[in-house]
């Protein structure tokens, strides 16, 4: 059971997202290079102090939920059983996931929009992949997975085959689910 978080964590969360969506919306509205963060801390009515409590910039606020999703990846492939071969967790955990986000997602969409357009959004993501490949090793070494490079190989595998069935998904309007574009694209990959 997890524990119940305070109203000062609620509330905390409940500007996080905000300043996130706030982002989000004005970098799609206005282009990312025509919103400041002034512009977003006065948009969510707090201070830029404030908003450098959440965020480092404007580029870590519109990409907040990427990194939650990417978070939430990491528990549940702890979550997973100890006993499962590594290729099959990452797969279920992916599966797991993403089955929540069989209809297009509005937010994710432009975001990722925002990324073919701004290379500096596309810096920032490829930074949170590198620290999440990372992360995805020590995840599957404390899951017992001994061969460091197979670790590596898997997790690189693993975050290529996300970002390439985002894109197909993307490219053709959602007309295949992402969870079953994912999962088929996940089976074409094995690992002895």
């Amino acid at each position: 059971m997890e524990p119940t978080s305070t109203l000062r964590e609620r509330k905390k969360a409940a500007t996080r997202q905000s300043l996130h969506e706030t982002a989000l919306r004005l970098a799609v509205a206005r282009g990312l290079d025509g919103v400041t963060v002034e512009d977003i801390a006065d948009e969510v009515g707090v201070s830029r102090r404030t908003f450098s409590n959440y965020f480092a910039n404007k580029e870590d606020a519109v990409l907040y939920a990427d990194r939650e999703r990417m978070r939430r990846l990491l528990e549940v492939l702890r979550d997973r059983p100890a006993d499962e071969p590594a290729w099959d967790a990452l797969r279920r955990g992916a599966a797991d996931l993403y089955r929540r986000r069989a209809q297009r997602d509005p937010e994710w969409v432009a975001q990722l929009r925002l990324l073919r357009r701004h290379p500096s959004l596309l810096a920032r993501q490829a930074g949170d992949q590198f620290t999440l490949e990372r992360d995805l090793v020590d995840v599957l070494r404390e899951r017992g997975e001994e061969d460091y490079e197979l670790s590596r190989l898997m997790a690189a595998t693993f975050l290529g085959t996300l970002r390439t069935a985002g894109t197909l998904w993307f490219e053709n309007a959602g007309e295949v689910p992402l969870p079953d574009l994912l999962d088929r694209l996940l089976a074409r990959v094995t690992f002895d």
